[in-house]
């Protein structure tokens, strides 16, 4: 787009949300100290013994601390009390909401003690900094897999547009969003409604593929808003060959039969680089390096850091996979109680939350099916996924 006038790529940045966040929070204010997950875990815990007279998991105290207090920067009990809980399915009376906040509190006052803050309070500063400027840092920002965006990233993006028209541009697929609760754009200040449109030519993904991927999700999705994204009527640029779901009597069965797939598409000329392994969580990583090990290929298990390696095979988990793109995958270990996880099934304090966890489990297995180009194979050992007969279908 800038080849006539390469002196423009001077000007671009490109950068991870909570990067950028924080470049400019160390400009203005000097560094940061972001508090590890894992002690905002152990705070929790800490503060939730010195409460008498509650009843709630560890899992639901640090989601209500990541998608609710942490998220929205909530300051006291009455932000608490009056705050609309989107995508918190399970219902809390009053009383229940002032136990939760009793420990919420100790929480933030041993982090400002320790001087220690959260990416969503760095952001909200940084929001508020550039809100008060009279020239935004960036004139104009592209934000790609617009549907993780988080709240405290949202209201950073609100600030940098600052009402700007056309300063910020989004591209995004609620089909795959597996990182965030659903919440409300233009409570923010960005309201997209009747300024977007969906894109029905899929460049990345065989017909077959894309195909058989979409029977996992509804034919439309919506977001808080209102805004719906039609997946009818999407085509692919080019075909290849049909995917293929196989179950297996064993985990060892699984494995040779990934190995023998694995080999072939060797001998088609798919180079290691161009395939990717994903498997649903760590536990089920050890199934994925049998199999690439007994096909006599290189592999590398990716980290956080997602970076895949000329010539060695990617092995990671499905969460990883998200962004990456291969000629040829093999999703394995679709078993039932493996996906949908069934610790997050056993989390869930009420019905209506199921809704919910099974809808991005579905959208896992959606974006690891769709990294592939011309080859998937998706496995489990019996019994199956559920999830697999949807691809049958």
């Amino acid at each position: 787009m800038i080849g006539n006038q390469p002196r423009l790529g001077e000007n671009i940045e490109v950068y991870d949300l909570n990067a950028i966040g924080r470049r400019l929070y160390e400009m203005q204010f000097g560094p940061a100290r972001i508090v590890p997950r894992d002690t905002i875990r152990s705070l929790l815990i800490e503060a939730a013994k010195e409460i008498t007279g509650h009843k709630v998991r560890e899992h639901f105290l640090m989601t209500e601390w990541e998608e609710v207090v942490d998220a929205w920067q909530l300051q006291n009990w009455e932000a608490y009390r009056d705050v609309q809980r989107l995508g918190r399915k399970t219902r809390l009376a009053e009383q229940q909401r002032q136990t939760l906040w009793s420990i919420f509190d100790r929480v933030r006052s041993g982090l400002k003690t320790q001087g220690l803050m959260t990416h969503a309070e760095l952001l909200g500063r940084v929001a508020s900094e550039v809100a008060s400027r009279q020239h935004a840092p960036f004139d104009f920002a592209v934000i790609d897999e617009a549907q993780d965006v988080s709240i405290a990233q949202l209201r950073f993006l609100a600030a940098l547009g600052a009402g700007r028209p056309n300063s910020l541009f989004f591209a995004g697929d609620l089909g795959q969003r597996i990182f965030r609760q659903p919440f409300s754009w233009k409570a923010l200040g960005v309201d997209v409604r009747g300024r977007s449109r969906t894109l029905h030519i899929n460049y990345r993904t065989s017909h077959q593929i894309r195909a058989q991927a979409d029977r996992l999700l509804a034919p439309e999705v919506s977001d808080v808003d209102g805004n719906i994204e039609e997946r009818k009527g999407t085509i692919s640029a080019f075909n290849g060959p049909p995917p293929a779901i196989d179950v297996f009597d064993s985990p060892n069965s699984e494995i040779a039969a990934v190995a023998a797939w694995l080999s072939e598409r060797g001998k088609e000329g798919v180079a290691p680089h161009e395939i990717g392994v994903f498997v649903r969580s760590a536990a089920e990583l050890s199934r994925a390096r049998s199999a690439v090990q007994a096909a006599g290929l290189p592999f590398k298990v990716l980290d956080e850091g997602v970076d895949t390696t000329t010539g060695y095979v990617s092995v990671s988990t499905m969460h990883l996979a998200k962004g990456l793109e291969f000629r040829a995958v093999a999703v394995m270990a679709c078993d039932d109680e493996v996906i949908p996880l069934q610790e997050r099934i056993e989390t869930v304090a009420d019905d209506r939350d199921l809704e919910e966890v099974y809808n991005t489990e579905r959208h896992l297995l959606y974006v690891a099916c769709t990294r592939a180009r011309d080859h998937l194979l998706v496995t489990g050992v019996e019994p199956a996924s559920e999830f697999l007969d949807d691809l049958r279908m």
